[in-house]
């Protein structure tokens, strides 16, 4: 694997925004060609989490949300986040069982990856979970959370058809869908 040198040069940074989910801080940079200009980089305090909820006769379990930044209803795999230095898989365990009611004995890490790169820390780890049992789901206070359970195929379809377009479900559906595809699942 190459690495290549951080070609930028902070000259100062000065936090601008912070909670308890984020920080957003402004840089002042020499950029790779040598200009001076600013660099506004979000970080998140959490781990991005989702979990790929697959039943034995490959059903999917989405979770439908108002998003309030689209200004949309979402329907996506259950996720949420989960503190940094602490293991994914208890916040995936967690936010299944909140979202859907669902606990699963079979745990799979499927796919790593960074949310927006390009102005933000943000990493999601995304597991699949099988062999599922349900429960009573536990919605946190300021979710209003609408579940349905699929064949992994209408999912698959919805990817294709944008009607899914949360960047997790979209990585993690196509993923089962290659894994599928390459006898792995």
């Amino acid at each position: 694997m190459e690495t290549q040198q951080n070609p930028w040069t902070i000259l100062s940074s000065e936090m601008k925004y912070d909670n308890p989910w984020i920080s957003i801080t402004e840089h002042q940079v020499i950029n790779p060609s040598g200009g001076k200009g600013i660099y506004g980089v979000v970080h998140f305090k959490n781990a991005a989490i989702g979990v790929v909820a697959l039943d034995e006769a490959n059903n999917i379990y989405l979770v439908g949300q108002y998003r309030f930044p689209l200004e949309q209803f979402s329907w996506e795999i259950p996720e949420g986040g989960g503190p940094l230095g602490i293991d994914p898989l208890l916040g995936a365990q967690r936010e299944l069982l909140e979202e859907t009611g669902l606990i699963a004995k079979e745990w799979q890490p499927i796919v790593r990856m960074h949310l927006s790169n390009s102005v933000s820390d943000e990493a999601a780890v995304i597991f699949l979970a099988r062999n599922l049992e349900q429960r009573e789901a536990e919605p946190e206070e300021t979710e209003q959370l609408f579940n349905k359970k699929v064949p992994f195929e209408t999912a698959y379809q919805m990817v294709k058809n944008h009607e899914i377009t949360d960047s997790m479900s979209v990585a993690a559906i196509l993923k089962i869908k290659l894994m599928m595809l390459e006898g792995e699942i």
